[in-house]
């Protein structure tokens, strides 16, 4: 059995022309459904999460002004979307899909959210589509319950996991790594336990080899759980991405997640994060691989 946290309001309406690509939260499942990957059981429906988990990762004032509707213009800007009751409330559920997700993958081995990765919320701000870092708050979960005690988090999406970095900053129990394009977006980088800043253009070999290398050494981190953030915005026909993975190469790069962590005995939670393909095939085409290769791998 593997679990998969989806909820109809991943899919948030947004104004008409903005660039998120909401529609792929509907087409993901819809695909692996269709394939026959996994069975309409597979997927499970959170609930919003509670203030207490919350506060366990995110600043009270900044908690406070997303719950009462009032945060600044200017900080909303930063976000990307208009902040309403709806979109808060999806927010909630995807990080309650990763914390339960967590759950499952002790259980299970690995479960997946079809949205999340929200990595560029930190403590006391949101930007960059991320209003509270759902990744976080489930590691947060985990340590705060005694389900984990050295947590790995893998963050292989092409802009750098900031909100992450600054959330578990100088944290023993979470060795945070991101892998991500240098000269890309958030212009201010945080400092992660690992960082590697790839050049614009990096191509599948330099990629793949620079990733085995750093799983090779982060099992000196000893950890007992991995969170991955697995973006697809690395691909070359991405928009915002600058990279150049063909999709062999990004299906590649998971596979190599998933083996150190299955080869390793590590449970891991896994959340899509970006993808900004101007074809909405490509970016759920990559996205439905790193559910493939997983299952391939777990199952």
């Amino acid at each position: 059995m593997v679990k998969i946290a989806w909820h109809p309001s991943y899919a948030h309406p947004l104004p008409e022309g903005h660039r998120f690509p909401m529609i792929k939260y509907e087409l993901i499942p819809e695909q692996l459904l269709h394939e026959g990957l996994i069975r309409s059981d597979y997927l499970f429906a959170p609930e919003p999460l509670n203030e207490e988990l919350v506060l366990l990762t995110h600043d009270p004032g900044y908690w406070e002004q997303l719950r009462d509707l009032t945060l600044p213009a200017k900080e909303q800007r930063r976000i990307g979307f208009p902040l309403t009751a709806q979109l808060l409330e999806r927010e909630l559920r995807i990080a309650q899909g990763s914390v339960e997700g967590a759950l499952y993958a002790q259980q299970y081995g690995i479960a997946f959210n079809v949205a999340g990765g929200t990595h560029h919320a930190g403590s006391s701000w949101g930007e960059g589509f991320c209003l509270l870092n759902d990744q976080a708050i489930a590691a947060n979960y985990l340590l705060s319950r005694g389900l984990a005690k050295r947590i790995l988090i893998i963050d292989l999406d092409v802009h750098q996991g900031n909100g992450t970095a600054e959330i578990f900053y100088g944290q023993p129990g979470v060795f945070t790594f991101s892998m991500h394009g240098e000269k890309n977006f958030p212009f201010r980088k945080e400092r992660s336990d690992l960082d590697i800043a790839l050049e614009d253009g990096c191509e599948d070999d330099e990629f793949l080899t620079r990733l085995a290398i750093a799983l090779k050494g982060l099992l000196r981190e000893k950890p007992d759980f991995v969170f991955y953030l697995s973006g697809v915005d690395v691909l070359e026909s991405d928009s915002l991405g600058k990279l150049a993975l063909t999709k062999f190469g990004c299906r590649e790069r998971d596979r190599l997640v998933f083996r150190f962590c299955k080869d390793n005995g590590l449970p891991v939670q896994v959340s899509m994060g970006g993808g900004y393909s101007p074809n909405i095939k490509d970016i759920v085409d990559a996205h439905c691989n790193t559910f493939k290769t997983g299952l391939d791998i777990f199952e």
